[in-house]
């Protein structure tokens, strides 16, 4: 949600952050209706002054006068009603448009429509070469017996998987991995959060009401979590925390549903893009002048894990209209994939700074004053996704998988997984 003070003051500076998200001007519109929305404020608590001074003559009149005077404070009251009521429309149509509009992009964001305008920060790692064609992960877990796609198209449709025996520990392992570096070496608290959510959360982080088509809905009028950022970042909802406790470092191995209703033919093979997956999220609630460090720190906890992995990968800085709709800016780590040939997504760690606690009005104490905290989301990874990265950058001739060194802890000390 955006900052009415901010537009009022900086109208051309907000219509030029609207323009590098592609969309058209609006500050006009919402300083309208803000106008409007005074006036009548005005006029309502001046009829409020004028009834109580009215009502506080009524014990000195007579019978006769009370009787006009109820009159008039009755024709006052209609009125103030009448105001309260536009009040209240004009309220709503301010809500509803700027929760619409989404969050301004930070002055280092390169302005693009699409992913073509992403620009890289830095690649590391060799991209690895085999005397071999390697294979895609889809070609690799079939062959071992280990990823059903077609009874899990018969259970549950498309986009669903069954992993099994040494790939379903593997991919265990990793999360396991994941979590324990965050909470050990990274000082992130482990949380086990909520998997179904209100709307109040699913706005608060701005899924809603712009991307409901995205998520999936309950009969009891919940929603699945398309990521665990939505319960680990409410949990300052309507809350105001103090500024000693901050940051807050909070993380969550959790699934993720998403209906993928805008990616129709695209990924259509193997585990990219599932309506199921898992993910180890990060959230960070800062301060709002520690919010642009916590970031790149942020970034830092998530490409660690593809490090101990030894798996190269590139950082990209996403465009203006590429980033998320709560996002000021935005990194993501793109991984090599071998049997794909091309880097793909694998994490997005994003500064959301006081757009998403405006929308849960979560604030923080400092100084004897109220403020807004700053919120950050990021993958630490998607864990389904490191799984095919694995599979992919370690796999021998035969079809076997190497374990990575850093997970063979957590596979009973399994260093190559073959057909049974």
């Amino acid at each position: 949600m955006h900052d009415i003070n901010f537009i009022r003051e900086n109208p051309s500076q907000f219509d030029e952050g609207l323009k590098k998200r592609f969309l058209e001007p609006q500050s006009k519109v919402i300083l309208d209706y803000d106008a409007n929305k005074r006036v009548l404020l005005t006029k309502s608590q001046d009829l409020r002054s004028e009834r109580k001074n009215l009502s506080s003559e009524f014990s000195k009149l007579n019978d006769e006068e009370k009787a006009s005077l109820q009159k008039k404070v009755q024709i006052i009251k209609n009125e103030i009603d009448q105001y309260e009521k536009e009040i209240l429309e004009i309220d709503l149509k301010l809500k509803d448009l700027l929760s619409s509009l989404p969050n301004l992009p930070h002055s280092d964001v390169p302005v693009g429509e699409d992913e073509q305008s992403n620009k890289i920060i830095k690649k590391v790692g060799d991209i690895p070469t085999y005397n071999f064609k390697p294979k895609p992960h889809f070609e690799l877990g079939e062959e071992l017996g280990m990823l059903d796609f077609d009874q899990a198209g018969k259970v549950s449709g498309t986009r669903f998987v069954y992993v099994k025996n040494h790939l379903a520990r593997l991919e265990r392992a990793i999360a396991n991995f994941m979590l324990d570096k965050h909470t050990g070496e990274f000082g992130y608290t482990e949380i086990i959060p909520p998997n179904l959510v209100r709307d109040a959360a699913a706005y608060g982080t701005g899924q809603l009401p712009k991307f409901s088509e995205d998520l999936f809905k309950t009969n009891t009028d919940h929603w699945l979590i398309p990521t665990a950022e939505v319960p680990l970042t409410n949990l300052v909802l309507d809350t105001i925390i103090s500024e000693k406790i901050l940051p807050q470092r909070l993380t969550a191995w959790t699934p993720c549903y998403r209906s993928e209703a805008g990616a129709a033919g695209r990924d259509t093979r193997g585990m990219i893009r599932q309506h199921q997956f898992s993910k180890v999220e990060l959230v960070s609630i800062t301060s709002e002048e520690n919010s642009e460090e916590e970031l790149e720190r942020m970034l830092n906890c998530a490409t660690s894990i593809l490090d101990d992995l030894k798996i190269s990968y590139q950082v990209m800085l996403l465009s203006s209209g590429d980033m998320g709709f709560s996002a000021e800016k935005t990194y993501d780590i793109e991984v090599w994939l071998p049997g794909e040939g091309k880097y793909r997504e694998i994490s997005s760690c994003s500064n959301c700074r006081a757009f998403q606690a405006r929308r849960m009005n979560a604030r923080y104490k400092s100084d004897e004053q109220n403020k807004f905290v700053h919120t950050l989301n990021g993958s630490g990874l998607a864990v389904g996704r490191t799984l095919i990265a694995v599979l992919e950058n370690y796999q021998n001739e035969d079809g076997s998988i190497t374990v990575p060194e850093v997970l063979m802890p957590y596979m009973g000390n399994i260093k190559v997984i073959k057909r049974s």
